[in-house]
């Protein structure tokens, strides 16, 4: 399981600065928000994967740890908020300029 976690981090992590290098604005919003997707899944991982564990005290004999679960959960928030910002100013950069090249030489078509 924590083999499964690692590489599904790994691979979220690679595919998000893989699609951040690139020259459009839609792949760069795509790749920041598989980073986040990453970032959730290992703050996730970080209160210890437990099976059939509450987070609630007293409801088990061990019980899993709630902190890393709220984070996951304003992150998920945060993120959101964070995306539809970087769309609009997306938008707005395509009307204003009629292309979504990040790249600032003037050269390229």
């Amino acid at each position: 399981m924590e083999a499964l976690l690692a590489s599904a981090i790994g691979l979220l992590t690679a595919v998000g600065i893989y699609l951040m290098l690139r020259l459009r604005t839609f792949p760069v919003i795509l790749g920041l928000t598989f980073l986040s997707y990453a970032v959730n899944l290992f703050l996730f991982s970080a209160g210890r994967l437990t099976v059939n564990a509450a987070p609630i005290v007293g409801t088990t004999d061990a019980p899993a740890d709630p902190l890393p679960q709220a984070l996951v959960l304003t992150a998920i928030v945060i993120s959101f908020g964070m995306t539809a910002v970087i769309m609009i100013m997306a938008i707005g950069g395509h009307l204003q300029a009629g292309h979504d090249r990040i790249d600032l030489d003037e050269d390229k078509p």
